[in-house]
């Protein structure tokens, strides 16, 4: 599986430590050591975890039209809708992602778009699961400005929606990687970064568009491939090709006819 660029320095070092020390302990068997494997389990696995914590797997993005996918792997922890919203500039829609430190952490774009600017703010490492970790944690903010059609209504033309990524860091989380800058293009389901061991994602976009979760609290998502919000039309023709409508007694008389 492929490995994210962005942790080789911790793959290294841990290899070295951790991978190395188990193989010191494994030859202590060819020295006669009868309980070299009780050091060298807990040793091996950590360098597992570490090297697996960075794996950056491909992801089969949708091409629906009128919909943002998820930003990161992980389960959905808050749905809510705000008043006004620092970059938004009005209402706002809001989805956090709770990533697990056995998720895979990298960060996606939940649309194609331009990157309008970032914005890295330093802070405390509260649970990333914590009701004031958003404004309070380390995160750094990516706003894009879509340029597909999103949602509906006065004043929404075809491109120019803004739509917000934040990543927030955790408990555990010590460095957030932002691998984007302003004026960058970047395709749906593109690489944004990573945040390194814990974290939260956070997907904002306006809430007077027309645009509605299709996701619920405690769902597990996958970046780039799970669909989290659609326009209420395209909600719409979803669930009536989910759902279609049984053929009155009335038609089905008339077809017979």
């Amino acid at each position: 599986m492929p490995l994210a660029l962005q942790g080789l320095r911790e793959m290294l070092v841990c290899t070295v430590v951790f991978g190395g020390g188990a193989a010191l302990c494994a030859w202590g068997a060819v020295s006669g050591s009868a309980l070299w494997w009780i050091p060298a389990i807990p040793l091996a696995a950590v360098w597992v975890f570490t090297i697996a914590f960075f794996r950056d797997p491909e992801r089969d993005i949708p091409a629906e039209s009128g919909s943002l996918v998820s930003p990161a792997d992980g389960k959905i922890t808050e749905i809510t809708r705000v008043e006004s919203h620092e970059w938004i500039d009005g209402p706002a829609l809001k989805i956090s992602i709770f990533l697990s430190i056995f998720d895979v952490h990298i960060n996606r774009s939940p649309c194609s778009g331009r990157v309008l600017r970032t914005d890295y703010r330093a802070g405390e490492f509260l649970d990333a699961r914590h009701p004031e970790c958003g404004i309070r944690n380390e995160c750094n903010t990516v706003v894009l400005e879509a340029n597909e059609p999103l949602g509906s209504g006065a004043g929404v033309g075809p491109t120019g929606t803004r739509v917000v990524i934040r990543q927030v860091a955790g408990l555990i989380a010590r460095r957030i990687i932002c691998q984007i800058s302003p004026g960058d293009s970047i395709s749906r389901g593109g690489r944004i970064g990573l945040i390194k061991f814990g974290s939260r994602t956070d997907l904002i976009v306006p809430a007077d568009i027309g645009l509605e979760p299709v996701v619920q609290v405690n769902d597990m998502v996958k970046g780039g491939s799970t669909i989290l919000i659609r326009t209420v039309q395209s909600k719409v023709r979803c669930e009536a090709d989910a759902h279609p409508t049984e053929p009155s007694a009335a038609t089905m008389s008339s077809q017979k006819a």
